[in-house]
């Protein structure tokens, strides 16, 4: 947080998100000698992956033919503090103001404001939280067997688990979960998983049931789930089933929350950029599921090549003088 002339405090870049992607754009952005701050509402580095699944295999990560994401995290933050960045954790960005004749912004927060030459958005999904149930009977058993999140698997060893969902989270902890829990039984809506094909190939071949076209209807039991009972949405049948626990992933809600006041071109809850990663307003970046474009792919490994296109141009802004292209990293480490 500065108190000064942003010209004499303002650092080269401040990345709002210590997520995969802002971590990873904070190595490269010390790489090429940047000073850089980054900014996050969370209590902790790593973002998503350490917030609602720290527990979960990541598998399409460049050089790790899987990972758990505690680990991925660890292993990034390892690699994006080594340059000393600065860090303000716990801390929702607000409002921003442009200093035209210094070339930089000061972001405001709900605890003071930081002053940068440059912006990279990182901020992954924006505000995010679990999508929960609306029916407040069943909403009653949470924390006392229904679960929106995982942090410690190991609570499900040798329980009856119901699984609501059809995209990854769902697939991917269906899989995770089915030599630890006794039985395990996925419903999805449709009998379209929305979820990467060699995963629910693998969900398949495992012991896990599988039904489809099913909806969650009501869960009960006395004072900790104990059945559900789920519906047939072709022919209103119902089935009761017989559970100890039940993990609900049905996606998330997000928000820009007041990025999205900061004067940007949106395309729903993201962000437009060019091919430099850089938004409709000079020296403001974004990169990682945050950030829209023609073909976009939200991937860790796309926000990690994003996240070195945007440092790089955001170097060239700061000092034309510099090339956007760094150089090897093998040779950078020489110099």
């Amino acid at each position: 947080m500065s108190d000064g002339n942003p010209s004499e405090s303002a650092v080269d870049l401040a990345i709002i998100g210590a997520g995969p992607v802002g971590l990873y754009a904070a190595y490269y952005a010390g790489l090429r000698r940047m000073s850089v701050k980054l900014i996050d509402s969370l209590s902790n580095l790593g973002g998503q992956l350490v917030t609602l699944y720290p527990e979960k295999f990541i598998y399409d990560v460049a050089g790790f033919p899987k990972i758990l994401a505690k680990e991925l995290v660890a292993n990034l933050v390892a690699q994006g503090t080594q340059y000393g960045p600065m860090i303000a954790l716990g801390e929702q960005v607000q409002t921003l103001e442009h200093f035209s004749d210094k070339r930089s912004y000061r972001i405001h927060t709900n605890v003071g404001w930081h002053d940068a030459r440059c912006v990279l958005i990182a901020a992954g999904v924006g505000a995010f939280r679990p999508k929960k149930l609306a029916n407040a009977e069943m909403a009653r058993f949470e924390g006392r067997g229904l679960f929106y999140s995982v942090q410690d698997p190991q609570i499900f060893k040798g329980k009856r688990v119901l699984i609501v969902g059809g995209g990854d989270s769902a697939v991917d902890w269906a899989n995770a979960l089915s030599d630890l829990a006794s039985h395990v039984t996925v419903i999805h809506r449709r009998d379209v998983f929305r979820a990467h094909e060699e995963a629910v190939r693998q969900m398949r071949q495992e012991k896990s049931q599988i039904l489809v076209f099913n909806e969650l209807k009501s869960i009960s039991g006395d004072g900790h789930i104990e059945s559900a009972t789920i519906l047939d949405n072709r022919d209103r049948q119902e089935r009761q089933l017989s559970v100890d626990a039940v993990l609900v992933n049905i996606g998330f809600e997000t928000s820009l929350g007041p990025i999205s006041k900061w004067e940007l071109k949106l395309e729903g809850a993201t962000i437009q950029v060019d091919h430099a990663m850089q938004t409709n307003r000079p020296g403001i970046f974004a990169a990682g599921d945050v950030a829209a474009y023609p073909g976009k792919l939200k991937l860790i490994s796309v926000g990690f090549g994003e996240a070195a296109i945007a440092v790089n141009h955001a170097k060239h802004f700061l000092d034309p003088v510099a090339n956007i292209f760094p150089g090897h990293s093998s040779d950078m480490k020489r110099r």
